[in-house]
C-alpha cells in the first residue's frame, strides 16, 4: 500500500533523513518510534508533501514524492499533525463538516460514528472548538480527518499531552480504524500504547530506520529500546 524507499528530506542545508526505508500493508497499524529529533515527523511530512524529499515514496504502485498535499488527500491518505490544527472559531459540527469528502460522494464514516467513538463531541458539538480542552480538540483532528475516509491515517503523536482516560479512547480509536479496514501509521513516544496495538514496529535514529520488528521484538530486544528510545 504504502512503500517507501531510500527517503531523503533536508531543512534548509540541515540533512534530516538519510535513506529511509519503510512498507505499510492493507489492515496494518505500523508505530514509527524514536525520540524527539529522530526524523519520525519529517517522514511523514515528507510523505504528505508538506516537505520536499528525495527518493521514493509510492502509494499503491504510484509515486507520489513531489506530489501537492491536497492530491495526495485526494488519493486516501489523511494526516493528522502534532499541532492539531482545529478551526478555533468553527463549531466542533461544522470542523467536522470541513472534513468530509466532496458531496455526493460516501464514506465509511459518518457523524454518528463519530460521536459514537467520542461522545464528549457530540456533547459539545455546537461549541467553538477553539475552547475545547486539548483532549477534546485532539479527538475533533481525529475524528475531522477520518470523515475524508482515508485508507490510510498517518497520525503524529495523538497522545501527548492527554489524560490517561483519553489516551484509552485514543486506542480504541485506532484500533476501530483497522477493524474497518483503514491502515495506520503512528508516530509514537509511549511504547505501551504502540506496543499494545501495533502489527509492527519501526524505530528511527539520526534520520535513519535501526529496527524494524513486531512488538514483540521490540518487546525483548533491550538494546534497541536502551540505546534509541529511553530516555
Amino acid at each position: 500500500m504504502l512503500h517507501i524507499e531510500n527517503l531523503h528530506a533536508f531543512y534548509g542545508k540541515s540533512h534530516v533523513l538519510h535513506g529511509v526505508h519503510m512498507d505499510v500493508k492493507p489492515g496494518e497499524i505500523v508505530s514509527l518510534l524514536g525520540r524527539n529529533g529522530s526524523g519520525r515527523s519529517t517522514t511523514v511530512k515528507t510523505v504528505m508533501g508538506l516537505v520536499d524529499g528525495q527518493g521514493s515514496v509510492k502509494w499503491k504502485g504510484e509515486e507520489i514524492l513531489g506530489h501537492h498535499a491536497f492530491d495526495i488527500a485526494h488519493r486516501g491518505i489523511g494526516y493528522v499533525p502534532e499541532n492539531r490544527d482545529i478551526f478555533p472559531k468553527l463549531t466542533v459540527h461544522q470542523n467536522l463538516m470541513l472534513g468530509q469528502k466532496k458531496q455526493g460522494q460516501s464514506g465509511r464514516w459518518s457523524f454518528d460514528d463519530m460521536y459514537q467513538l467520542f461522545p464528549r463531541l457530540k456533547e459539545r458539538q455546537h461549541t467553538e472548538a477553539g475552547v475545547l480542552s486539548g483532549g477534546e480538540q485532539q479527538m475533533l483532528t481525529l475524528c475531522r480527518t477520518l470523515m475524508g475516509d482515508p485508507d490510510l491515517i498517518m497520525i503524529d503523536e495523538p497522545t501527548e499531552g492527554l489524560a490517561p482516560k483519553i489516551v484509552e479512547q485514543v486506542a480504541e480509536y485506532l484500533n476501530e480504524l483497522k477493524r474497518r479496514g483503514v491502515s495506520v501509521l503512528l508516530v509514537e513516544q509511549k511504547l505501551t500504547i504502540a506496543l499494545q496495538i501495533s502489527t509492527r514496529c519501526y524505530v528511527m535514529g539520526h534520520g535513519r530506520i535501526v529496527f524494524e520488528g513486531t512488538p514483540d521484538d521490540l518487546r525483548t530486544n533491550a538494546y534497541i529500546r536502551k540505546e534509541w528510545l529511553e530516555v
